[in-house]
C-alpha cells in the first residue's frame, strides 16, 4: 500500500495532470479499505493508485497529487465527509476533480446530500472490483477530456488573439509610409472619403492642406539622398507634433510634399494651421544652401475648405488645395494660400 504520510510528493503541474495515467486518490480513515481499494486497481493498467489515511491532509494531498480522480470516504473522525467535499469544491486546484463518494449504505437521502455537496458519483463501499474500475476509469476519462478540451480552447483562444493583434499591426504598418513613418498617401485617401461622408451628413466643414518642400530637389543634390530623407523625417515629425488634434491626419502625400486632413475645421482654422506649420518648419533651421528662398529649409502649403454638399467630392476639395499649392509656388514660396471650396 502507497501510504502519503511518508511518502515524499512531488508538485506535479496541471499539463502533466492530463498527460498521465488515471490518478487515484482515496481518502479513507480506514487501512484496511486502502489495502482493499489498492488490491483491486493493483494490476489495471494504467492506474496510479495513492492512499491519504488523514482526512486533515487529503486537500494538501490532492494539490500535489493532481488526482483525476478521489474516492471519498463519507464518515472520517474529525471531519464530515460532505464538508471535505465542499472543500475540494472551494478550492481552485481540485475544484473540478470528480469525486466519487463511498458509504457504507444506500440511503436516498444521503445521496442526496453528497450530490448536492459537489460529489460526482456514490458507490457502496467495497464496490466489486468490475464498478470500481468502471466508475474510476468513467470519471477519469471525463475529467482528463475536459482538461484537454480547456487547454485546447485556451490555447486556440491565445492563438486567436496573436493573429489579432497581427493582423492589427499588419493593418498599421500598411497604413504607414515606411521612411516617415506617418501615414502614407493610400491611407489618406480612405480617410478623406470617411470624413467626407460625415462631413456631407453633418453639415461641418472639411479641409484639406497641401504642404510641399520648397526646392526639395536641390536639397537632394547638394547633402544627397541621405540627407533629404533625414529632411523628410524631420519635416514629417514636425508636422505630426503640430497637427495634433485626434481628429487631424497627417500624411506624407508623394515626395517631398505632405497632406492634413482636418474635420470640423472652416477656413480661418485651416489659415491658421497652415502658418503654425509653416513656421514649425521654418524653426528647425535645417541649412538649405541652395534654397532660393531662405537659407534655410521651408514649405509652401496651400488649402481649400468646404462644408461638403451632393454632387461634390473630396477629390475636388483636393484639387483645390493642389490649386492654391501651385499658387504659392508661383508667388515666391515660402508661404501658404487658402481657397474656398464651393461646387
Amino acid at each position: 500500500m502507497i501510504d502519503l504520510e511518508t511518502k515524499e510528493l512531488g508538485v506535479a503541474t496541471q499539463s502533466a495532470a492530463m498527460h498521465s495515467p488515471v490518478m487515484v486518490l482515496l481518502v479513507d480513515d480506514q487501512a484496511m479499505v486502502g489495502e482493499a481499494v489498492r488490491r483491486a486497481l493493483l494490476n489495471q493498467p494504467g492506474i496510479d493508485f495513492h492512499y491519504c489515511s488523514d482526512p486533515a491532509k487529503a486537500i494538501t494531498v490532492a494539490e500535489q497529487i493532481r488526482p483525476t480522480v478521489i474516492l471519498q470516504d463519507l464518515v472520517m473522525p474529525g471531519i464530515d465527509g460532505l464538508a471535505l467535499v465542499r472543500r475540494y469544491r472551494a478550492n481552485s486546484a481540485t475544484s473540478e476533480i470528480p469525486i466519487v463518494v463511498l458509504s457504507t449504505k444506500e440511503d436516498p437521502a444521503v445521496k442526496g446530500d453528497a450530490f448536492a455537496a459537489g460529489a460526482n458519483d456514490y458507490l457502496v463501499k467495497l464496490p466489486s472490483q468490475i464498478e470500481l474500475v468502471a466508475r474510476v476509469r468513467y470519471h477519469s476519462k471525463s475529467y482528463t477530456n475536459q482538461l484537454q478540451r480547456d487547454e485546447a480552447y485556451r490555447a486556440l483562444r491565445e492563438s486567436q488573439q496573436q493573429l489579432t493583434e497581427k493582423n492589427i499591426e499588419l493593418e498599421r504598418l500598411t497604413q504607414l509610409d515606411g521612411l516617415t513613418e506617418i501615414c502614407n498617401r493610400r491611407h489618406f485617401n480612405e480617410h478623406i472619403q470617411l470624413e467626407w461622408s460625415r462631413s456631407l451628413r453633418d453639415q461641418s466643414p472639411l479641409s484639406v492642406l497641401m504642404i510641399d518642400i520648397d526646392d526639395f530637389k536641390q536639397y537632394n543634390d547638394t547633402y544627397g539622398h541621405l540627407g533629404g530623407d533625414e529632411a523628410l523625417k524631420q519635416v514629417a515629425s514636425t508636422l505630426q507634433l503640430n497637427a495634433n488634434r485626434s481628429t487631424d491626419l497627417v500624411a506624407r502625400y508623394g515626395g517631398e510634399e505632405f497632406a492634413l486632413i482636418m474635420t470640423t475645421t472652416p477656413l480661418s482654422g485651416a489659415s491658421f494651421m497652415a502658418e503654425k506649420l509653416r513656421v514649425a518648419v521654418r524653426d528647425l533651421q535645417l541649412t538649405h544652401g541652395d534654397s532660393t528662398v531662405a537659407w534655410h529649409l521651408t514649405v509652401s502649403i496651400g488649402g481649400a475648405s468646404t462644408i461638403p454638399q451632393r454632387g461634390g467630392s473630396s477629390l475636388q476639395l483636393i484639387e483645390a488645395a493642389d490649386n492654391a499649392l501651385y499658387e504659392a509656388k508661383r508667388s515666391g514660396k515660402n508661404r501658404e494660400v487658402m481657397h474656398e471650396y464651393r461646387r
